[in-house]
């Protein structure tokens, strides 16, 4: 495991994680295009969630490329790169379910916020932040939750919109699973910590 870890803050292996998240966070900029257009401006920093989410971890990586700790940013990563990296999952296996076939794009979709909700805590171990940053960062993600849910900003399953508020109300559990994560990963007192190289 040990020599797993030294891998992870290894500089062709951050530029690769770099690499790869910058991509992802503009492909998902890219399949949020439609949702966008129709978004009021004022809610537009929280509609497309798994793409900020990457974009956060995107961050932490070039941080960690110049031995940098960027805190805040690295609490909302591990918070959000979770939350919507399961809840992503949920969702396509939920349509899965409900329709009984999923397109080659949901399949891809499950793997990739799957390795999202992973990569958040492999890193872990790297992270500086501290209760405040947890706390802001919290706050954060629980006020995307009234936007999606309050005022209808939430990711487009159509097949799905008869269960909103069974939706609803499994992410707000997961939120606070994600924000519990982070404090037992990070701010807990017996944490893991190791250093950048």
């Amino acid at each position: 495991m040990k020599w797993f870890q030294y891998l992870l803050v290894k500089q062709p292996f951050l530029f690769m994680m770099f690499t790869v998240n910058l991509f992802g966070t503009i492909y998902g900029y890219y399949w949020y295009r439609y949702q966008l257009y129709e978004t009021p401006a004022i809610f537009l920093p929280f509609v497309p969630d798994s793409p900020t989410a990457s974009l956060f971890f995107t961050i932490v990586m070039l941080g960690f490329l110049f031995k940098k700790n960027l805190p805040l940013i690295e609490a909302l990563a591990i918070i959000t790169l979770f939350k919507y990296g399961i809840w992503a999952v949920v969702m396509n296996l939920l349509v899965l379910n409900e329709t009984g076939v999923l397109d080659p794009v949901g399949y891809m979709l499950i793997l990739s916020h799957l390795g999202m909700a992973v990569q958040g805590l492999l890193y872990a171990p790297y992270y500086r932040f501290k209760a405040w940053h947890l706390a802001a960062a919290a706050v954060w993600t629980l006020h995307n939750e009234i936007i999606d849910y309050v005022f209808g900003m939430m990711p487009k399953y159509s097949v799905l919109m008869n269960y909103l508020p069974e939706i609803g109300y499994f992410t707000f559990w997961l939120s606070l699973f994600s924000i519990y994560l982070a404090y037992y990963f990070v701010v807990r007192k017996n944490s893991l910590k190791l250093n950048l190289l």
